[in-house]
């Protein structure tokens, strides 16, 4: 059977695959539609394989949030930017967070091999295996954390459409609009300046111990310390160390918002708990930011044209 332009063009729109991978669908079903899809399902395997060395950085991260109590944050990564714009990849994205929000898994591998909510005759890899030989990039699920708030709430926040994505828990009597108002401010805060901890009391002595190693030897080899007493140097290394703790701790950093440009997290986190007649204790929080830690794919746009031509 002779394969048409329109056909092609058809089974595209149908899946979203690349034009050469419906034509060869086509030719090997003889045309047959039904039986194409079939085929690009079929060999979603061979080509997550194909495309398994390849860098998957992009992407998006995704919050959901059912009620007050239950959240979830998940990373999907894509190779480029422009897939992940994609509203295919978008729906995708969105219905991997809705599994993690439903999941009792607490690791990757597990959550990879259970069954999907959408169709629960295949396992979450069956899915992403499908999709990327739809979408014809590799895809990657990278990380889930699902967050449930047993005495409180939680709240969350997006950043950069799908940048940045962040969930904060809070232990309080009261949830109310204010509440989750101000507690939507810490999540825009964590964002923004990305804490590593709650407060200094979650930073183990073990990490305390090493800056300290690394701080001594800055101060050492400093000119401007040379010769110094080492009770002199030890106290600019706690100085230092104290200024680090302030950074990446929550709760000691100055607010972003704050009027004054001084007042500290938690003197705003108190401040609204007061007004609304309450305790608010920051349990937890996760950040999840795309590609964070991965290796960018360097594009060589001149590259990739000449070589298209050639």
């Amino acid at each position: 059977m002779a394969i048409t332009a329109a056909m092609v063009k058809e089974l595209r729109e149908m899946t979203g695959a690349g034009m050469m991978d419906c034509k060869k669908a086509l030719n090997e079903t003889n045309g047959n539609m039904d039986e194409a899809v079939e085929f690009l399902r079929k060999n979603g395997q061979a080509k997550a394989e194909k495309k398994a060395a390849r860098i998957a950085a992009e992407g998006l991260c995704k919050v959901l949030v059912d009620g007050d109590k239950t959240a979830a944050v998940v990373e999907v990564n894509s190779e480029t930017d422009f897939v992940a714009k994609n509203a295919e990849f978008q729906n995708f994205v969105t219905a991997v967070c809705e599994q993690a929000l439903a999941t009792s898994a607490s690791d990757i591998d597990t959550f990879m091999a259970e069954a999907w909510k959408q169709d629960t005759t295949k396992t979450v890899n069956d899915a992403l295996v499908e999709k990327i030989a739809v979408i014809g990039e590799k895809l990657s699920i990278r990380r889930f954390e699902k967050v449930e708030a047993a005495n409180g709430c939680v709240v969350t926040y997006t950043h950069g459409g799908g940048r940045i994505g962040v969930i904060v828990e809070a232990e309080t009597a009261v949830v109310n609009d204010s509440v989750k108002e101000a507690l939507t401010n810490i999540a825009m805060q964590i964002a923004a300046l990305n804490p590593k901890y709650i407060s200094t009391d979650e930073v183990s002595e073990e990490y305390k111990e090493h800056e300290k190693e690394i701080l001594t030897e800055q101060i050492k080899n400093d000119p401007k310390m040379a010769g110094k007493p080492d009770k002199v140097i030890e106290g600019a290394v706690i100085g230092r160390l104290n200024k680090e703790l302030k950074e990446v701790c929550l709760l000691e950093q100055v607010y972003v918002k704050a009027e004054d440009g001084k007042q500290l997290v938690k003197a705003y986190i108190d401040s609204v708990a007061k007004e609304n007649g309450t305790n608010i204790v920051i349990k937890k929080f996760v950040r999840f930011e795309t590609g964070e830690g991965l290796e960018k794919k360097q594009e060589d746009f001149a590259a990739e044209v000449a070589a298209q031509l050639a």
